[in-house]
């Protein structure tokens, strides 16, 4: 027998298409025990809840599977998937909004655990820009704008803040919570997944994500203002740089993906990143967010004049030669890059080698000759970030 738990909208109109009902399993949405070969019911219940778009997507995922492979639900607890008799499972389908978990990482850790390594897990999450759009499409202006601005302070800020987080947690347990992609596909990265294939159907974005490896089980990601990102060090070691934060939470986890997306734009930058937010385009554009590394530089982790702390990926892009060089030196709080403004990846590692075959011949003169060509380009020609 084939064993998939269902909402209990689907349950109502599948009742008069099928007779192969049990009796009632525990969950938050009342779900049954559906029993039935036919591939049919599985794609009946999708279209139902969901409609024919949603229906051809997710089929096309799964369609190579055995049914009995594949364990459809409609929950937002971690309940849900943790007491399903879930045994060996190839694909995990919740058609519940990520949006209305009470606890996301968890929900998404126990579907971890449920998957064997390549497994698929299927859902849908309303992401911020989506919410913006309907909620000013809701009322007439000024009365659109009035309502945003309280949905924004109630669903933005108040869960970021320790004296309101309580608070927005007790009102609402987690539902309608408001979630950029970035974060979204971040916190599955972060949970041991790779997102395999996504696409925005009736204004919500569905997302594959295959199990490959175990979860990080990360007990301080980066949600405050003020992040801590890992980078290399002098020695290889790893460092962690203060910044101010420039992109979502949880958007520190999706540099290859975004990057093997969109590869790199003019001056070493990722194309079109859109974990980066619109207050963080403005921070970076004047170097904003780079000022909290100036507690790097008092503790000795990093020096005025040197080559950018880079992430491990980006590291790795880098060629082995100039991967060895750099690690003998610290990384610099201002980077080679602003005095001779590379475009291409080659020609930033260029630069970069330039800058320390110098530095190793006369140190403090190589730093004195490239500050100051470095300030004229920014004061005298205007030169900024992107």
């Amino acid at each position: 027998m084939i064993s998939r738990t269902v909402g209990a909208e689907a349950i109502h109109y599948f009742k008069t298409k099928n007779q192969h009902l049990t009796t009632p399993v525990s969950s938050d949405s009342q779900p049954y025990t559906i029993r039935d070969t036919r591939k049919i019911t599985l794609e009946q219940i999708i279209t139902r809840r969901l409609g024919n778009q949603v229906c051809e997507f997710i089929s096309e995922q799964v369609n190579h599977m055995r049914l009995q492979d594949v364990f459809l639900c409609d929950t937002r607890k971690v309940n849900g998937i943790l007491d399903s008799d879930i045994y060996t499972c190839s694909a995990i389908i919740n058609l519940h909004r990520v949006n209305d978990y009470r606890r996301i990482n968890k929900f998404f850790e126990s579907v971890n655990m449920k998957l064997p390594e390549g497994g698929l897990f299927i859902n849908n999450v309303e992401t911020y820009e989506t919410r913006k759009k309907r909620i000013l499409k809701k009322f007439p202006r000024p009365f659109s704008y009035a309502y945003y601005l309280t949905d924004f302070v109630f669903t933005r800020i108040m869960p970021k803040l320790k004296l309101t987080k309580k608070l927005y947690f007790d009102i609402t347990n987690g539902h309608g919570r408001v979630l950029t992609k970035a974060e979204t596909l971040g916190r599955l990265y972060s949970c041991g997944f790779e997102v395999i294939e996504e696409k925005v159907i009736d204004d919500r974005l569905y997302f594959v994500a295959k199990k490959v490896k175990r979860p990080n089980f990360d007990m301080d990601p980066s949600y405050g203002p003020l992040i801590r990102l890992k980078r290399v060090g002098k020695g290889g070691k790893p460092i962690k740089v203060y910044k101010f934060r420039t992109m979502y939470p949880y958007a520190e986890y999706l540099q290859q993906y975004v990057f093997e997306c969109n590869d790199l734009k003019e001056g070493g930058k990722i194309k079109n990143d859109f974990r980066i937010s619109n207050e963080g385009k403005l921070l970076r554009k004047y170097w904003i967010d780079e000022l909290p590394m100036l507690l790097n530089l008092l503790k000795g982790e990093m020096k005025l004049v040197g080559g950018r702390p880079l992430s491990s990926h980006y590291f790795g892009l880098y060629s082995k030669e100039l991967q060895e060089k750099r690690i003998r030196f610290k990384p610099g709080l201002i980077p080679p890059f602003y005095a001779d403004l590379p475009k291409t990846l080659d020609e930033i590692m260029a630069s970069e080698m330039r800058y320390l075959e110098a530095y190793e011949k006369k140190p403090l003169v190589t730093d004195i000759k490239y500050l100051c060509k470095i300030i004229t380009n920014i004061v005298v020609r205007g030169k900024r970030s992107s």
